[in-house]
């Protein structure tokens, strides 16, 4: 078996300063295997992991992985931390498979889910993501990916005093969250089941751990807002990424477009200016490459350099994309 890395390129990459984005890692036939695949991440670990940081994605194509247990394996074998679901505080709904994967979202097909990275809005969130094709849509179901560095130093060039206000005051979420699960919503998954408790008393003191504050709706419903949270952070190597949920909230939560303070304010409070949030949507199209999945792809996304969403698809092909997350390291 032959353990060198291949890469291969596709007309839509992106390349910034000379790398690609995302890069792309293709099974040269010596992989028969999941186990002769995890050997090969194994023995080629540090370069992939140097080609990671540098460019925010890789896709890993061709290799033999065709289940969820499979895929745990193959995103096992790189000996990251878990970071289970159940343990996090997004609100989406999903569906486990084994205990380190599990879907990706269960939004109906017909709803986009706009760039966002994983679990922003929360005080606690992944360091990466790996994604797992088990079967592609006939039509769409394309995972965009965003370079959110990229995003940040284009709309600092263009609006410095936004983009400063971004990283200096942070952010507040507002979500609300139902008294019971809902399938049909993208954010329907119940404040009981959010966070990990089984009466009122048990979150108020998880919210209150947390730093949030909140209050209860007559429906049963728990209105909750986030500490301040970061709106940029610094990714060590002289570059900032706009590390948040922004566009995810201001284009596909309800009722957000017509009212953003509603869900999102600046971290001191004050109201983000709609224009701003208007112009940053349309910017982050310029640092998008679209990721047309193929049967048995992996995508592994640092979640700190890069947003991803979901194109909506149709067709009878069910669409089905895992996910497995790893824990932070910062």
């Amino acid at each position: 078996m032959s353990n060198a890395i291949e890469y291969a390129n596709v007309p839509t990459q992106h390349s910034y300063n000379g790398q690609v984005f995302p890069q792309i890692v293709v099974n040269n036939d010596g992989c028969k295997t999941v186990e002769e695949t995890v050997t090969f991440i194994q023995q080629n670990q540090a370069e992939l992991e140097a080609q990671l940081a540098i460019s925010g994605a890789l896709l890993f194509r061709g290799f033999p992985l065709n289940s969820a247990e499979t895929f745990d394996i193959f995103s096992a074998g790189f000996g990251y931390a878990n970071f289970t679901y159940k343990e996090s505080l997004s609100n989406a709904v999903r569906i486990n498979f084994t205990e380190r994967v599990f879907t990706a979202n269960e939004a109906p097909k017909d709803v986009e889910i706009f760039l966002h990275h994983e679990m922003a809005q929360t005080p606690i969130s992944p360091s990466k993501v790996f994604f797992y094709c088990q079967s592609a849509a006939d039509e769409g179901g394309a995972t965009p990916l965003c370079r959110s560095d990229k995003l940040y130093e284009a709309l600092k060039a263009e609006n410095p005093a936004l983009a400063s206000d971004f990283a200096e005051k942070g952010l507040k979420y507002t979500t609300t969250m139902p008294a019971a699960d809902d399938a049909n919503s993208g954010q329907g998954r119940s404040w009981k089941s959010t966070l990990s408790v089984e009466s009122t008393a048990e979150g108020e003191a998880k919210l209150k751990e947390l730093g949030y504050s909140w209050e209860w709706l007559e429906d049963g419903s728990l209105r909750a807002v986030t500490p301040v949270l970061p709106a940029v952070i610094d990714l060590g190597d002289g570059s900032h990424s706009f590390y948040n949920q922004l566009i995810a909230a201001y284009m596909g939560w309800k009722g957000v477009r017509e009212n953003p303070s509603s869900a999102i304010t600046f971290g001191d409070g004050s109201a983000i200016p709609k224009e701003g949030l208007e112009r940053i949507a349309e910017l982050s199209q310029q640092f998008t490459f679209d990721l047309e999945w193929q049967d048995g792809d992996v995508a592994l996304v640092d979640n700190y350099r890069a947003m991803h969403g979901r194109r909506p698809f149709s067709g009878e092909r069910k669409r089905q994309v895992l996910v497995a997350l790893v824990a932070a390291e910062r």
